[in-house]
């Protein structure tokens, strides 16, 4: 699993970025000079578009491959993949339970 990856560029494909299978940043590489012409907002925004997209990939890309191991309807193992497991375990029989006082 720690080999998946997801890539995904921006529209005008000035950026590219690479996150692993937690879906951090593994590489970001700028392909033109625009991002120098650019206001700090609007680069940022590009960013966290593409940084979000790539993420998305992985996340599908995990959730795919757990789908076999993890039990629930594909959208419960999608949300827990994403890191909240309210669904699946609700689905689970498991929704109630509490930590010990």
């Amino acid at each position: 699993m720690e080999s998946v990856t997801a890539e995904a560029a921006s529209k005008d494909r000035m950026l590219s970025v690479t996150v692993n299978a937690r879906g951090e940043i593994a590489e970001m590489r700028f392909h033109t000079e625009k991002y120098r012409m650019m206001a700090p907002a609007e680069l940022a925004a590009a960013i966290i578009e593409v940084v979000e997209r790539a993420r998305r990939d992985v996340a599908q890309q995990v959730s795919t491959a757990m789908g076999t191991l993890v039990p629930g309807d594909s959208a419960a193992r999608e949300q827990a993949v994403a890191g909240d497991p309210t669904a699946l375990l609700e689905e689970l029989g498991l929704g109630n339970v509490r930590s010990p006082k």
